[in-house]
């Protein structure tokens, strides 16, 4: 592949820009697709929906099981994974649950990643027990200490870099530990995307994302996928999918769709406003560390073909960080991440939520941790309001 403008290996932006921005012509000459706003499809004759039933002939049934809509954006999604098959649901945590509960039953174990997200280790510790599950959290960026809890688990759960913390592993080698024990592999690539990471490409049974994050890109839709062989989606079709209910609809189908359009756009632009900050933030003479996956020597970077505008830093001990919060004016206070807009998440108030489930907690999150999501603002910008906030804040 050519060189990325970036100086990363892989130019999977090149590679994603034709795919999600070519259409092949749409009913009626339509350079977008229709959105599919109806619930169920009806059949011309008994032989029709016998056939259908039978698994003879393919059309849509029911929209909690498939509709033209979602299914487009099904299949870009797997197109740019490398993935044979994709299913959209409703929100990331329906993708998750319903991910893990196909592969997973009562009395088994998972083995998964600190760090992890925070509603992911919720439904792992609240949920799980109730089905007598067992989650194993190992430092995941240590190969040795993956290898040492797998033996007997039924999943691997990956999440390159983790949150809060954007800690990295090396996933080829994981799934490869993995596939020797015949252990099923899933990954949250919600961070870095099909555009700057393929997980597939190194082994990994099944990707999992937020398509509410950077997919969607606009901050006006809440879904979810997943991602993996057509053997493996089918899995999850006939075991948990229509059963749990998470469909997603076909308007936030076409929004997501509309989002994936600018996607190889949009990345690059976070990613050097992201980097811009991140150095400056280095240097700060109030910031103690920069969690950022670029300045990791980890192995597992190898497999990122470019950064996200999401990472974490420490302030030290002289930064009021309620009043650093409230000082910005760009950043906006909120969860979630992806959007057009820049947001900032202390660990100080996250470290407030679900106490006894929360993962910040579980995994020693220091409370001097700060997110930033870096927007689309100009990033001269952002760093003023940045710099004024911590004057402000210093003790």
């Amino acid at each position: 592949m050519n060189e990325h403008p970036s100086g990363f290996d892989h130019d999977y932006l090149a590679e994603a820009a034709t795919l999600l921005a070519h259409d092949e012509p749409f009913p009626g000459g339509a350079v977008v697709p229709p959105i599919y706003q109806t619930s169920l499809f009806t059949f011309a004759n008994y032989a029709e929906m016998a056939d259908t039933f039978a698994g003879k002939r393919k059309q849509p049934i029911y929209s909690r099981g498939d509709n033209p809509t979602v299914m487009e954006f099904e299949a870009r999604v797997a197109a740019l994974e490398g993935a044979e098959a994709a299913r959209g649901f409703s929100s990331g945590m329906a993708a998750i649950s319903a991910t893990v509960l196909a592969f997973v039953g009562a009395g088994e174990r998972i083995v998964a990643v600190r760090n992890c997200y925070g509603d992911a280790y919720r439904l792992f510790e609240r949920l799980l027990p109730r089905l007598n599950i067992k989650v194993d959290y190992v430092d995941g960026s240590d190969p040795d200490a993956v290898a040492a809890a797998l033996p007997g688990a039924k999943l691997l759960y990956l999440e390159s870099p983790t949150s809060m913390m954007f800690e990295l592993q090396d996933i080829a080698h994981l799934t490869r530990l993995a596939k020797e024990q015949g252990i099923v592999t899933s990954i949250d690539n919600s961070w870095a995307t099909p555009v700057f990471q393929k997980p597939i490409a190194h082994g990994v049974d099944l990707v999992l994302h937020s398509a509410s994050k950077y997919l969607g890109g606009h901050s006006d839709t809440v879904a979810g996928v997943v991602a993996g062989s057509a053997a493996h989606i089918k899995h999850i079709n006939e075991q948990t999918y229509s059963y749990l209910g998470g469909k997603l609809s076909p308007f936030e189908a076409w929004l997501l769709l509309r989002g994936l359009r600018t996607l190889p756009l949009r990345l690059p632009h976070h990613m050097k406003s992201g980097l811009t900050i991140a150095e400056r933030l280095k240097a700060h003479a109030n910031v103690e560390r920069v969690n950022h996956p670029a300045y990791s020597n980890h192995p597992g970077k190898a497999t990122l073909a470019g950064y996200a505008g999401l990472f974490s830093f420490e302030v030290t001990d002289d930064i009021d960080i309620p009043v650093f919060v409230d000082a910005l004016k760009y950043f906006r206070i909120g969860v979630s991440w992806g959007g057009h807009e820049s947001l900032i998440v202390p660990a100080k108030a996250s470290l407030e939520q679900t106490p006894g489930l929360n993962s910040m907690a579980r995994f020693g999150v220091s409370p001097r941790t700060i997110r930033f999501s870096v927007g689309l603002e100009s990033v001269e910008d952002l760093w003023a309001d940045v710099s004024q906030a911590f004057e402000k804040a210093r003790k």
